[in-house]
């Protein structure tokens, strides 16, 4: 494909306008061979725009000048996800229904479903226009599920919890799980607390591999539209989390956390029970929060707090044994005087 239709396609300005080149294929800055198109963020990686092999550059509109041709656009990141959509396209299953699936008569699967080996779908099960359920899949009964739906082998939904159109669920991934409840009986002894609730998952909702999101003890726990969740997190008992919100890998909510919109969770972040997360808050990587976070805030550490006020804190505890030496040297002299 010629480098000037690329540019046509992403929206972004070609520099020199006259480049002619003939584009392959997408590659890594480090690896891209010549005929392939690279990608750089940000102007400091200039120097990796100098060395690499890579035909043309998606790069920032601000970009310094290079002798390959760039083009420039406001969001290079974005362009960079598009582009990829052009020269590698994902698998798409054909429409049938593999004869060891097991589908119950009261099940109603929409026009051009694929259904892979070993599926199961209970009864009272709705689905909308073409999922795609990879091998392994099990949907529990009364399931509802909007158009478009696809789940990677070995995703559980459990009984009827609600999901939207355009989800897309990876390998392992639990929706509807029991949450954790208990209370300890007379005697000291844990009594389990029925989970009676349910998920329902938003439209344009991406959840990743092995993550888990645990049904509502009374009522639902919501994950809401256009939320993307990583690897090995978990979403507890009647949390809400909000539209564009992203959990990285191995978050941790504790059950009835809520979580506002466009909110950052770096990973391995562990949010207490009953916390309220404001709006457009970033916490960042392994940190803990055990209360409230007002809307727009940055926060770092266990617990957490704000963020810049977190870096002076860390910069100051590498320096704690060079104070400790001079405190022990400040004792020392006043007694001797």
């Amino acid at each position: 494909m010629k480098l000037t239709e690329i540019a046509s396609r992403l929206g972004a300005k070609l520099d020199p306008a006259d480049a002619e080149l003939e584009i392959t294929g997408i590659g890594a800055i480090e690896t891209a061979q010549p005929g392939e198109l690279g990608f750089i963020a940000n102007p400091k990686y200039a120097a990796a725009a100098r060395g690499t092999q890579a035909s043309a550059l998606i790069v920032d509109e601000k970009f310094p000048r290079t002798e390959k041709p760039l083009l420039r656009i406001k969001n290079p990141q974005y362009a960079y996800a598009r582009a990829l959509r052009i020269f590698r396209q994902q698998p798409v299953y054909a429409p049938g229904v593999h004869p060891t699936a097991v589908i119950d008569p009261t099940a109603r699967i929409g026009r051009n479903a694929s259904i892979g080996a070993y599926v199961t779908i209970d009864a009272g099960v709705e689905i909308g226009d073409d999922c795609t359920l990879l091998p392994h899949v099990v949907i529990y009964r009364d399931v509802k599920i909007g158009k478009n739906f696809f789940a990677h082998s070995h995703v559980s939904v459990r009984e009827n919890c609600e999901i939207g159109d355009n989800v897309l669920l990876h390998n392992g991934v639990v929706v509807g799980a029991d949450g954790f409840g208990f209370a300890k009986d007379d005697a000291g002894r844990w009594y389990k607390i029925l989970q009676t609730g349910k998920v329902v998952i938003e439209d344009d909702v991406e959840i990743q591999a092995n993550a888990c999101i645990d049904r509502a003890s009374l009522g639902h726990t919501r994950i809401g539209r256009g939320a993307k969740i990583d690897n090995l997190s978990h979403v507890g008992h009647n949390c809400t989390i909000g539209e564009n919100s992203m959990l990285c890998a191995q978050v941790g909510l504790a059950g009835s956390t809520e979580i506002g919109n466009n909110v950052i969770l770096a990973g391995q972040v562990g949010v207490a029970g009953h916390c309220k997360i404001g709006d457009g808050v970033v916490v960042t990587a392994q940190s803990g929060t055990h209360g409230d976070i007002a809307p727009g805030s940055m926060v770092s550490g266990s617990p957490a707090f704000d963020h810049k006020q977190w870096l002076r804190s860390v910069s100051a505890f590498s320096k704690l044994p060079e104070l400790a030496r001079a405190v022990r040297m400040l004792s020392r002299t006043s007694a001797d005087e």
